[in-house]
């Protein structure tokens, strides 16, 4: 059994990627902050203590990994589900960047034999200063003597959700005319488990959802599903929304489409209830 260490594994991506390792046959460990408190704790998975951005933990975290997979990312943007002033200027690179080259030292020492780092879709023409953080975290792992691989992932939905569910207080919604893919978590869990263990190392394809869709139609599904009823105001130019990340990845496909993510959010909101 292949043990995989998850890096990022408590967050929304790494909950559907944990379970989907395990389904496969792997042994999972996964790596989070001292303050990770586990309700319902899987008695299959591993638990480390460790943090990237002060190298706590790593190297008892790394004994005896065959592969890695760094999920683990820092946002201020997604953390909130908006964007402020600051986000134009600066952005935090303990994770993404320090941690990432912590993690490919440790991980060097440890004798790893793949190190799987997860990107964003677009970000060499990207404009914000936390894509240009998670572009030197990608290069880092390109220059890395170990065998690594790197697959970019377009925007989640649930950080779509997050976005347009701060709008809902306005009465018209500024959403950029664009059109863009984003994709499911569960759909990019199975392909990242896919290309942890097979096919070829370095640039996989990059993964997005099944629809290119204008963000304004994205908006109105959203509204469809909630019953609202807000006018929409068209903004942004195409160049101004590609260097903010509202691009069309171009390789692999997802399948859960956002109008079905959208109908089981509400299900899971009801039966909650």
């Amino acid at each position: 059994m292949t043990l995989v260490l998850v890096t990022g594994g408590t967050g929304h991506l790494g909950q559907d990627l944990v379970p989907t390792l395990l389904r496969q046959g792997n042994r999972v460990r996964v790596l989070a902050r001292s303050c990770w408190r586990d309700p319902t704790p899987n008695p299959d998975v591993e638990r480390a203590i460790g943090d990237l951005a002060t190298g706590q933990g790593l190297q008892a975290a790394l004994e005896g990994v065959h592969t890695v997979i760094n999920a683990a990312t820092f946002s201020p943007i997604a953390r909130r589900g908006g964007v402020r002033p600051v986000d134009f200027v600066k952005s935090p690179s303990e994770v993404d960047v320090e941690g990432t080259e912590r993690l490919l030292a440790g991980s060097r020492a440890a004798n790893v034999q793949h190190f799987l780092h997860v990107s964003i879709v677009g970000l060499d023409d990207a404009s914000l200063p936390y894509a240009r953080v998670k572009l030197r975290g990608e290069q880092l792992v390109r220059e890395s003597e170990l065998p690594w691989s790197v697959v970019r992932a377009m925007p989640f939905y649930y950080l779509l959700e997050r976005m347009l569910a701060g709008l809902a207080w306005l009465p018209v919604w500024p959403v950029p005319k664009a059109s863009f893919n984003p994709v499911d978590t569960s759909d990019v869990a199975n392909y990242l488990a896919t290309c942890a263990l097979e096919g070829p190392r370095g640039v996989r394809d990059e993964i997005g959802g099944p629809e290119d869709l204008s963000c304004i139609e994205f908006a109105r599904q959203y509204q469809h599903a909630h019953g609202l009823h807000r006018p929409i105001l068209p903004l942004l130019s195409e160049t101004t929304a590609r260097g903010m990340g509202f691009v069309v990845s171009q390789g692999v496909r997802g399948k859960l489409r956002w109008s079905e993510w959208l109908e089981r959010q509400n299900l899971q909101m009801s039966a909650a209830a």
